[in-house]
């Protein structure tokens, strides 16, 4: 059997603690950084969603749910003002308009684990998936697409590297 990396593992683990406070997944709590930005992320964390308790009937619209947010206490006016991008950025994370209000809870948020420096690329990838944008006009797409490429290329290098361990 070939080694797993942890975040494949981890979503069977945590889920029915994460179900208990109304998240589908980890996505929400472990890409909250990433979904309303550093600086918010530094001082706040999600706690859990509130879905409404009744079902509507066919045809009616369903109510939003309501984000409990953990927030340090001189920072929470700051996420009261951003509220509003706030429930943009989750929403457009998940896809739909799933949250329609934010619960602020002030209260100490532990500090973020320091971010691991990524490896550097292989020159040798680098180079291979410059040739295949070489062609292509918009930069800011070209240098998304060889992002993207490079991220690819070192995943498929790391799950090689896993099974043949």
């Amino acid at each position: 059997m070939a080694a797993k990396p942890l975040a494949d593992l981890i979503d069977d683990c945590l889920a029915p603690a994460l179900a208990a406070q109304g998240f589908a997944g980890r996505a929400i709590v472990s890409l909250w950084p990433e979904i309303v930005g550093e600086r918010l992320a530094a001082r706040s964390r999600p706690l859990k969603i509130d879905w409404p308790r009744r079902r509507p009937a066919p045809g009616e619209v369903s109510d939003p749910a309501t984000l409990v947010v953990r927030v340090e206490g001189a920072f929470a006016l700051d996420m009261q003002q951003l509220g509003p991008l706030v429930l943009e950025r989750v929403n457009t994370h998940l896809g739909w308009r799933a949250v329609g209000k934010l619960v602020l809870k002030q209260g100490p948020v532990e500090a973020p684990a320091p971010k691991q420096a990524a490896a550097a690329p292989d020159p040798a990838v680098v180079r291979r998936v410059a040739g295949q944008v070489s062609r292509i006009v918009d930069s800011d797409l070209k240098a998304a697409l060889q992002r993207l490429g490079q991220a690819v290329a070192a995943k498929e290098n790391r799950r090689r590297n896993d099974t043949a361990s």
